[in-house]
């Protein structure tokens, strides 16, 4: 398997990871907080990272990497969580996801100013369709906004982007599961001090769905998922990958039908088709085409 392959791969069963988030978060705040919920997750996160790179007796990042780590830990470690958390107590689910469907665009915008990527004209077409028909789709399912819900999922689609281009560039040096482990422990006093502030007085009448909920997030969606993401935005490109995103939406409709029964139509299977064709045109167009011997001859003056 190449190493683009292997990109794609990786990415993929990241984002397989990620869209069971949406599923299982609704599974846990029938009994938890929700900012409990968003603190907690990512210290219970923390707390295994630091074990595993004590196992693994990791050596420290450099001082250097210091600043890196810091914008992936408000990016995705508690910026992204905390920001959707607080805007979905003004926008509906289905609202938020017209947000979500700008995701790529915003990974793939820093993956340019982040990691020095150059996609090509026709894959910034490839993906504003995509991301206008995964924001389509949400508006046709049904409205719910607010300026105080949009603002906050607009930044959290912006610190979002920034967390994933600047983890990526950093896991081709670091690793990819280095990466997230060393943001959440940086991130673990600030998260635990949340979660200890914000846990329920009484843990009596906390179902065992909710507390299975509350395991997948912190255990796959903060940690493990990003083990694969991470390593498939560093193998394949952070625009290329970051562009399945725009499937991570379906996914998590399609998994929400199976767990809770939530009814899944004929127009979202048609939509992911059709978003399907995007990511296909734009994993094509992702990167320039290396130059010919001629056009390097020519430019050496030869």
């Amino acid at each position: 398997m190449d190493k683009k392959t292997g990109g794609w791969l990786s990415g993929f069963i990241g984002m397989l990871i990620f869209s069971g988030s949406l599923p299982a978060t609704r599974i846990a705040v029938t009994d938890f907080d929700p900012v409990f919920l968003t603190v907690a997750r990512a210290a219970i996160a923390g707390v295994l990272a630091l074990a595993i790179l004590a196992v693994f007796r990791e050596r420290r990042p450099d001082r250097a990497d210091s600043l890196s780590l810091i914008v992936v830990a408000l990016g995705v470690v508690v910026g992204f969580p905390l920001l959707t958390a607080l805007a979905l107590q003004h926008v509906t689910a289905a609202h938020s996801m017209v947000f979500i469907g700008l995701l790529p665009l915003a990974t793939a915008a820093f993956g340019v100013l982040r990691g020095g990527e150059r996609p090509q004209p026709a894959f910034w077409i490839f993906s504003c369709i995509g991301s206008l028909l995964v924001a389509g789709f949400a508006l046709y399912q049904g409205g719910g906004g607010s300026f105080a819900g949009d603002l906050m999922m607009t930044a959290a689609i912006i610190v979002c982007g920034l967390g994933y281009a600047e983890g990526a560039r950093l896991s081709r040096r670091l690793g990819g599961w280095q990466v997230i482990s060393w943001a959440l422990v940086l991130s673990l006093p600030l998260t635990a001090t949340l979660a200890l502030m914000t846990m329920p007085t009484s843990w009596e009448g906390i179902g065992g769905a909710a507390w299975g909920g509350l395991a997948y997030v912190s255990l796959f969606s903060m940690l493990i998922g990003f083990f694969f993401w991470y390593r498939g935005l560093a193998l394949g490109g952070i625009a290329a990958i970051g562009q399945l995103q725009l499937l991570q939406p379906f996914f998590g409709l399609i998994l929400a039908a199976a767990l809770l029964q939530e009814h899944v139509g004929w127009s979202m299977l048609l939509v992911t088709l059709s978003v399907v064709a995007c990511v296909g045109g734009a994993r094509k167009f992702a990167s320039r085409p290396a130059p010919t011997a001629s056009a390097v001859s020519a430019s050496c003056g030869g």
